[in-house]
């Protein structure tokens, strides 16, 4: 009998049987047939395993605020760094201008494979294309309920994901049956997902990208991230997007109104009004000449269009009232949005099991010995660039620990 189960072979997931099985015989059950599919789809196949420095401010939990933090401190950047180094085998890299760490391979499946295969190097067993259907406490520990049969062990640690990609084998699964067990639940909601704008006003832009900063305001609260912006046919995505859209989105779930749903207002340069106004005022080319000097033409061609101004205007005849229309056009642009993609495209689940339902430092639940929830499945989640996946690291680690600790205290009584 193994004395650990893990539910879930994702990031969180491999991590948690890998510390598990110190003190543990671990069996990990999985509902695919080989695990890790985000991790193989993550950084367009290459991976991005961490950033080069964690900011807790930029995650985002409907729990205390210093539950997360210290979660995120349990296992420092530099040691996650040497674990896959070191252990995994994967020597990581920098990518110049992003504060991202990737793979010296550049792929996504060294780092699948070799956690996978760490793992059974330290004894763990796997159980592919078997899926949890039911968990129940009996006097000695659990017994897990799957296709395949019962199996009964001391020790449970949920690492099922959330709901986003369900084409990966999330389905969130794992949240609802902890929310059966008693745990409290925050709301679930797509996030880091692109947003949609119907009818497609933009859709002739679909292809421009650019850098730009985005700014997102709801119910008197307001919130920026820079970075790359995209034109897709259907709306909008690129990491400044992708950032903000969980306002979006749950405004969106919130407001009975869509008038009162999130306005986006969107800078599409780094340059302020002041730098534009004083570039307009002696530029002796066309409007559009000179606004194209800083963003994309076709984007230039499109914000001259909706300020009503002729392409062929002087930049410097342009009357006060076309000179403020297109200053803000260009530093405050308002983001037509009508929706987003849903958790079909989107990183991360927002929201679920609150984080005070679970031991800080071991993750075990507060409602149930010997039951350990990990990754996505929890209220928290963070900006693009492997933030993510350093919160999966962390409460994987921190949740197979626990079990294993649990398992050496049931063993010495």
């Amino acid at each position: 009998m193994p004395t650990t189960i893990v539910v879930g072979a994702g990031a969180a997931g491999l991590v948690a049987a890998i510390f598990a099985s110190e003190r543990s015989s671990v069996t990990v059950i999985e509902r695919t047939s080989d695990g890790g599919r985000k991790i193989l789809i993550s950084g367009g196949g290459r991976c991005n395993i961490l950033p080069v420095a964690l900011e807790p401010d930029r995650f985002v939990t409907d729990s205390p605020v210093h539950l997360l933090r210290g979660m995120l401190r349990a296992w420092p950047l530099v040691g996650q760094r040497e674990f896959f180094e070191r252990d995994v085998g994967a020597p990581l890299t920098l990518e110049e201008g992003t504060g991202k760490l990737f793979p010296v391979s550049g792929r996504a499946r060294d780092v699948r494979d070799g956690l996978i295969e760490l793992a059974r190097r330290r004894g763990v067993q796997f159980r592919w294309d078997t899926s949890l259907t039911g968990l129940a406490p009996t006097p000695t520990g659990w017994r897990v309920e799957t296709t395949r049969g019962e199996i009964n062990t001391r020790a449970v640690v949920l690492a099922t994901g959330g709901m986003s990609v369900p084409k990966t084998g999330s389905d969130g699964t794992g949240i609802h049956l902890a929310a059966r067990l008693g745990h409290v639940l925050h709301d679930t909601y797509p996030a880091l997902t692109p947003l949609i704008a119907e009818p497609g006003v933009h859709a002739s832009l679909s292809g421009v990208s650019l850098r730009a900063r985005l700014r997102a305001k709801w119910r008197g609260k307001s919130a920026e991230a820079s970075g790359g912006f995209l034109f897709t046919h259907r709306g909008y995505s690129g990491p400044s997007v992708l950032d903000l859209s969980h306002i979006a989105v749950r405004s969106r779930m919130t407001e009975k109104d869509p008038a009162h749903a999130a306005v986006l207002r969107i800078a599409w340069s780094a340059r302020d009004a002041g730098e534009w106004q004083r570039e307009l005022t002696t530029s002796a080319t066309p409007v559009v000449t000179t606004v194209a000097r800083h963003l994309p033409q076709r984007l230039a061609v499109q914000l001259l269009k909706e300020a009503g101004i002729p392409l062929d205007r002087g930049a410097a005849q342009l009357r006060r009232d076309e000179r403020t229309a297109l200053l803000e056009a260009l530093t405050a642009f308002v983001l037509p949005w009508t929706g987003d993609e849903g958790y079909k495209k989107a990183e991360v689940t927002g929201g679920g099991i609150a984080l005070d339902e679970v031991n800080p430092g071991t993750l075990e639940s507060r409602r149930h010995v010997g039951l350990f929830l990990c990754g996505e499945m929890l209220d928290a989640f963070g900006p693009i660039g492997g933030h993510n996946f350093a919160w999966a690291w962390s409460t994987g680690r921190a949740a197979g620990l626990g079990a294993a600790q649990h398992n050496y205290r049931s063993q010495t009584r």
